[in-house]
């Protein structure tokens, strides 16, 4: 009996797709991708346009824009903004890009230009008064507000008045003001002067809690920048020499005050130590006290204050306010006074951490400041080398890097002099001692010759939740790079041999440059600091002076006398951020801060939050995770 199929029909073979039922598929898909063709290429179109219109509108802007005016009768106002620095943090385009969108990085006003702008107005007669306004000056350290107060104190000599104003005068600030003629505060202002203090966060606890193994390694019971893992408060030996730097620091202050204001020492240190009670006895008006302490010359609102600066330096009928001109714009009206002579002196700025590789300008890096040096070497018009140092240290191995091209820089018979701003400890100082000569401030902050490690680890932390490591090696040092097992014995004992003999290299070098012997240099060093008064005292530097000083000095050891050019070695901008740059800066006064919406508090800004990342930031090179640091937290408000 055969089966009836005629209700279940067997399934019928598939079939290639008709070739004009394929070609139609094919034909869709040709379009598809010729419309995404399409629309990728009028997206590109149209930035494009609107990046040529932005260029075009751009130097349309520039050819129409006109000189900065420098008016028969004017003042010079100088009004820093944010912290004084040698060097400006990051590439110029990006900064200018960020400020464009109203998200600024952190301000900061070079002192070179107000200086510049201060001695090329000592002599201009259009110039009948200088101005400082204060009111946006957040700090900077003490070396360079005597850098600055020198050249205020000199524009005095020449016979015309400084005045000075700001809502509210704080420590750094009223350190410019004391030297001026006339000071003024606003009636709801005052003049809080406190001292200095350093204050670090200790984490020895918190580490005891989460169980982590913060395994250290040091030479020199004065290296106190690893404290903070180890113990909960500073130690005997830390606490005897910070306060001793920081009292060299409040005595050249209070010293440099008082004369800009005619006052004795003990008037000022009266003043802060009693400063709640002079307080109260006044009722609470801060700014009469300081008028009645002689700290401040008027008490006025800030319309008798530019009364006061028409009455000096004339009207603008414009404005309504006085002639003014501010430094930058000074400075592009103006022509800097020709050097004469052939030779060149070529200045090589070291500001910021020291790490290793190529790094940006605010920063040191090993790779990227030796080919500076280098630079200034194989330039056969630098008869001589100024190393401007601004730094608290970072790594050894790129501080060593440095410290090899300026010894090849002497061995090539062009003599370099280290020239230290407020910091130049550590690996600050490791990069300086080389020269033929090392300049310092009274108030530089320097020294804490001494090197260490800290790898931690967090075995028993990951423990608490249950993770546990486990594994096989070949030998004790195999797989260390990890932080969730501890360490053998062999990488502790390692590790400690490598940082002794980086201290050994330190204070070695140390003595070869200083003329010293090892063992007086180890006797200063142990990673002790030293105010730039006292290390002239104990053989850790040469001279006492500034900048200008250090680049005198160089002259003289070039025998060039003071016929000489002085050039900045800097690395040069790609051409990309050069156009980048020059656009931003012709739309800025245009543009102006374009809003991107309110920004609510920064968490991560805040004090704490940012020295816990500052100790740590050191510590989290994954390619280096053992390196050896020359590093100094010194640091003092």
């Amino acid at each position: 009996m055969t089966e009836d199929t005629s209700r279940h029909p067997a399934p019928r073979p598939s079939r290639p797709l008709p070739a004009r039922r394929r070609g139609l598929g094919r034909r869709l898909a040709d379009v598809l991708r010729s419309l995404f063709r399409i629309v990728e290429l009028t997206a590109r179109l149209i930035v494009s346009f609107v990046i040529v219109g932005l260029v075009i509108l751009l130097l349309v802007m520039t050819w129409g824009g006109s000189e900065p005016e420098v008016k028969p009768s004017t003042a010079l106002v100088l009004a820093p903004h944010g912290v004084l620095v040698e060097q400006l943090a990051g590439r110029p385009a990006e900064r200018l890009l960020l400020d464009l969108l109203g998200q600024p990085p952190d301000p900061e006003t070079l002192v070179r230009p107000l200086i510049d702008a201060i001695e090329r107005a000592t002599g201009d007669e259009r110039v009948k008064v200088l101005v400082l306004d204060l009111d946006r000056l957040a700090g900077g350290g003490l070396s360079k507000l005597q850098d600055l107060s020198a050249a205020i104190r000199k524009f005095k000599e020449s016979g015309k008045p400084v005045v000075a104003f700001s809502d509210f005068y704080f420590q750094s600030q009223y350190h410019l003001a004391s030297q001026a003629d006339e000071v003024f505060v606003n009636p709801m202002g005052m003049v809080v002067l406190q001292g200095y203090g350093s204050y670090r966060s200790y984490y020895k606890e918190a580490i005891d809690k989460i169980e982590a193994k913060w395994n250290v390694f040091r030479v020199g019971e004065y290296k106190s920048a690893v404290e903070p893992y180890l113990r909960n408060d500073m130690s005997p030996e830390a606490r005897s020499a910070r306060l001793e730097w920081l009292s060299d620091l409040w005595e050249s202050y209070r010293t440099d005050v008082a004369a800009g204001r005619g006052l004795g020492p003990s008037a000022l240190e009266a003043y802060v130590e009693d400063f709640h009670l002079k307080l109260e006895a006044n009722g609470g008006d801060s700014a009469g006290l300081a008028l009645s302490e002689g700290l401040v010359d008027h008490v006025a609102p800030r319309d008798q204050v530019r009364d006061r600066l028409i009455e000096l330096a004339g009207e603008d009928e414009e404005s309504g306010s006085f002639n003014r001109v501010d430094h930058y714009a000074y400075l592009a009206a103006t022509e800097a006074p020709e050097r004469e002579g052939e030779g060149v002196i070529a200045v090589v700025i070291a500001k910021g951490s020291i790490l290793d590789g190529r790094q940006s300008p605010g920063t040191i890096g090993g790779d990227s400041t030796a080919a500076l040096i280098r630079e200034a070497r194989e330039d056969d018009e630098v008869k001589a080398v100024v190393l401007r140092v601004d730094s608290p240290g970072g790594s050894a191995f790129a501080s060593e890097i440095i410290g090899r091209e300026i010894e090849l820089t002497r061995e090539a018979g062009k003599p370099v002099i280290a020239s230290m701003g407020s910091v130049a400890a550590s690996g600050g100082y490791w990069i300086s001692m080389s020269a033929d000569e090392i300049w310092a401030h009274e108030t530089t902050i320097t020294g804490s010759i001494g090197i260490f490690a800290v790898i931690p680890t967090f075995e028993q932390s990951l423990l608490k939740l249950g993770i546990h490591n486990d594994g096989v090696a070949t030998h004790p040092l195999a797989g260390i790079s990890g932080v969730d097992r501890d360490l053998p014995e062999e990488a502790l004992r390692a590790v400690q041999a490598t940082i002794e003999q980086g201290y050994r290299r330190f204070i070695t070098k140390a003595a070869a440059g200083r003329g010293m012997t090892v063992e007086e240099v180890d006797r200063v060093a142990r990673g002790r600091v030293w105010s730039g008064k006292d290390a002239l005292e104990i053989g850790l530097v040469d001279r006492i002076g500034g900048l200008e000083d250090a680049l005198a000095a160089a002259a003289e050891r070039a025998e060039l006398g003071n016929d000489y050019q002085i050039r900045y070695i800097e690395e040069p901008p790609s051409r990309r951020d050069q156009l980048l740059s020059f656009l931003l800066l012709k739309a800025r006064p245009w543009l102006g801060g374009l809003e991107v919406g309110h920004r609510p508090p920064d968490l991560l800004s805040h004090p704490l939050v940012r020295g816990m990342a500052d100790d740590l930031a050191l510590l989290a090179d994954p390619e280096r995770p053992y390196q050896a640091l020359a590093y100094c937290f010194c640091g003092y408000e």
